[in-house]
């Protein structure tokens, strides 16, 4: 096993432990986690008591829902074809483009109401980790709703993360090959005898579970073989597997002979130790920090094998570590920008974001939910930092401390008003709880007060120079009272640094 972390349980390391394996938190949330001890607060975090249906899904996301709808539109579009009979080429051409239009936009609206359905869940959840494992699995078996197309599928799916977030990854692995997202990503569905889907098996090999150099392109073709036949039904969404379209040949796969499905192969890909290093190497990468010593990642991989490829032992360990809490781990990594935006939400102390705020930041920043750019999903760490996404991450801060988003929404901001104004209570505030960031009566003594204030936004030391510039800066703005707006200005100031990018 790794080595154990030993001493003092800091609140500096409380902070750290919330926001890896999670999304950070307010300063009340970090000094609940820290009165409980290191073990007890990883524990906490691995054994939430959350139920998975604290948040629910959109009505339209439910299957059976999702199959009279769909039954509905294709009755509509039988309809539209008996409608066309008659008309001239260009009457019939124009009906036909009315229901693509009915259809695209549905799609839209259901794809908005997604994202915002999740990047809500993040935000709200008392399951921190088992929200970011979630993320960790979007990223790692990457799909996008520009391809699949059906948000219902990409619902599905992520329910299917956030149920195994840290169960088995070979029960997940088999349950991703008929996932019927996956399938219309990286069309397994048109895999067959006649023509196998070789993109399929070596994804599953060098993305998904082994990494590259661990299997040779003969072990691709002969994987893609016992990979055909599986067929899905897009009215129901379920998968089964044709046995005339599957290949039940005999297949060598590494080194090893015989007539293998899907599920075989699976089993063939968990029995090789390049498996468990890779999983560890990718979860480590995740939680801590990149280009981990090999050593390290040989204990990692075995504490997984040993637990059968669960993975609850093995993030226990990384949590308990020595090295989770050393100088390479500790405010290290760059923010994403999924988790700046939500962890900026919270330590605002704001419990819904401005309309449209969400989209926008992750559309501008590059990281939407459900749009992963590819099958290998996002370059993480220094990938996410340019000139152009710091300003914008300036920016962004600004309209959350300012209390205002305006017309910044974008071309979606219409169909995003609808969709937020529907699901907030009226006592839902989008604007942060300066009272709670800052007591009014305490706000005169600007000293105090930048210094709470980098306690609650920074995990990187501040250098004094920064710090005299904020108390300075405070100090400007100090008056006969020191309003919300000087507070918000001030805020917006510390968060619009380069220490705030580090997390």
């Amino acid at each position: 096993m790794l080595p154990r972390a030993k001493g003092n349980w800091t609140k500096g390391e409380a902070r750290h432990l919330l926001s890896r394996a999670g999304f950070g938190g307010s300063p009340d949330e970090i000094w609940r986690l820290h009165a409980m001890g290191r073990e007890e607060a990883v524990d906490f975090l691995l054994n939430s008591e959350e139920s998975i249906e604290a948040h629910p899904k959109p009505e339209w996301a439910d299957l059976k829902t999702a199959m009279v709808n769909m039954s509905e539109m294709m009755m509509e579009r039988r309809e539209m074809m008996l409608e066309t009979h008659g008309l001239s080429p260009e009457e019939a051409e124009k009906k036909r483009q009315e229901v693509q239009k009915k259809t695209r936009q549905q799609a839209r609206r259901q794809g908005l109401e997604s994202q915002h359905w999740w990047f809500n869940r993040m935000l709200k959840t008392k399951a921190p980790l088992r929200e970011k494992m979630t993320l960790f699995w979007h990223d790692h078996f990457a799909t996008s709703i520009q391809k699949v197309k059906e948000p219902v599928l990409l619902i599905k799916q992520n329910e299917l993360f956030r149920e195994h977030a840290f169960g088995n990854f070979r029960d997940l692995t088999n349950k991703i090959v008929r996932d019927p997202a996956m399938m219309l990503y990286l069309d397994t569905q048109r895999s067959s005898k006649s023509m196998p889907n070789e993109n399929f098996a070596r994804e599953i090999m060098e993305l998904f579970t082994l990494g590259e150099g661990n299997y040779t392109e003969e072990d691709v073709k002969q994987a893609a073989r016992a990979f055909t036949g599986y067929q899905l039904n897009r009215l129901t969404g379920e998968v089964m597997q044709s046995a005339r379209a599957w290949d039940d040949g005999e297949k060598t796969i590494f080194g090893e002979t015989g007539p293998y499905n899907g599920k075989d192969v699976v089993s063939l890909i968990f029995k090789k130790d390049a498996c468990a290093k890779f999983m560890a190497v990718k979860l480590w990468e995740f939680f801590a920090y990149e280009k981990p010593v090999d050593s390290a990642m040989a204990d990692l991989a075995a504490t997984l094998r040993e637990n059968d490829y669960e993975l609850k032992p093995v993030l226990r360990e990384i949590f308990l570590s020595s090295e989770f809490y050393g100088e390479k781990a500790m405010a290290t990594m760059i923010k994403s920008p999924v988790q700046y935006l939500v962890q900026l939400l919270k330590e605002l102390e704001m419990d819904t974001a401005p309309l449209g705020f969400p989209i926008m930041g992750q559309t501008q920043l590059g990281q939407v939910l459900f749009m992963p750019p590819n099958v290998a999903g996002w370059d993480w760490g220094k990938a996410w930092i340019n000139t152009n996404t710091l300003l914008t991450r300036y920016n962004l801060a600004g309209i959350l401390t300012k209390g205002a988003i305006g017309n910044k929404m974008g071309k979606d901001g219409g169909a995003l008003k609808k969709l937020v104004e529907s699901r907030r209570k009226p006592s839902q505030g989008t604007s942060p709880d300066y009272p709670k960031i800052a007591v009014e009566s305490e706000r005169n003594d600007t000293v105090k007060l930048v210094d709470d204030l980098i306690a609650r936004f920074f995990c990187v030391s501040i250098p004094a120079k920064a710090r005299d510039s904020f108390i300075a800066y405070a100090n400007t703005k100090k008056g006969v009272s020191y309003t919300d707006k000087e507070l918000g200005e001030l805020c917006h100031l510390m968060l619009s640094t380069p220490y705030y990018q580090i997390g």
